[in-house]
């Protein structure tokens, strides 16, 4: 295996337990990608932004967990917005089996290891 690729995980808040699983993925001994968490606990701002698109900018790769609480979700919107204005890499996985959200711009995949796997190695 290649060395590690830094992740940038973009979420919405209500997929906090989608986040977690990849999580818990990503602390596999043979995981390909290390996780770079940057939950908003605190309303945005533009000091919040300013972190963001540093860790954007140091990521490989953008993972999108989409869902329909993509739609609303205005953190996660400026955060893939933000990676395709760094030109980072980024690739969408569903979070839930029953929600095939689309999420203009963003090339969306079923949540696989081999899938997620697939989009790190590309890196």
């Amino acid at each position: 295996m290649a060395d590690k690729k830094t992740i940038f995980v973009a979420f919405a808040i209500e997929d906090k337990a989608c986040r977690d699983l990849l999580k818990g993925q990503s602390l596999q001994t043979d995981s390909p990608f290390e996780y770079v968490d940057m939950s908003v606990k605190e309303p945005y701002d533009t000091g919040w932004k300013d972190r963001v698109r540093t860790r954007i900018k140091r990521s490989d790769g953008v993972i999108v967990l989409a869902s329909k609480n993509s739609l609303t979700s205005t953190g996660q919107k400026w955060e893939i917005a933000c990676a395709k204005e760094e030109k980072v890499p980024l690739r969408g996985f569903w979070c839930y089996k029953d929600d095939r959200t689309d999420l203009v711009g963003v090339n969306t995949k079923v949540w696989t290891w081999d899938n997620v796997a697939a989009f790190i190695d590309s890196l």
